[in-house]
C-alpha cells in the first residue's frame, strides 16, 4: 500500500499535457475542413465535445457547402 501513492492522483500533470496535445492534433485539420467546406472554422471546436463531433460530421458529409454554391476555392 506505501508504494502505490503515485497512482492515487488521477489528475498529475502529464495527464492533460496529452489531453491538450492530443485536442490539437484533432482541432486543427477539422478547423481546416470547415474553412474549406464554406463553414465558420470555429466549428472545428465541436469535434471535442462528446455527442456535438457527431452532430459535426454528418453536417459537415450532408449538408450542401457553401463553398460548392460560389464556385470559389477557399483554402
Amino acid at each position: 500500500m506505501m508504494g502505490n501513492h503515485m497512482y492515487n492522483n488521477t489528475m498529475w500533470g502529464g495527464h492533460w499535457l496529452w489531453m491538450l496535445v492530443i485536442g490539437i492534433v484533432v482541432v486543427i485539420p477539422v478547423w481546416r475542413i470547415c474553412q474549406r467546406a464554406g463553414f465558420p472554422g470555429w466549428l472545428g471546436i465541436l469535434i471535442l465535445i462528446p455527442v456535438a463531433n457527431l452532430f459535426l460530421l454528418y453536417f459537415i458529409a450532408f449538408a450542401d457547402w457553401p463553398i460548392e454554391k460560389t464556385g470559389g476555392h477557399n483554402g
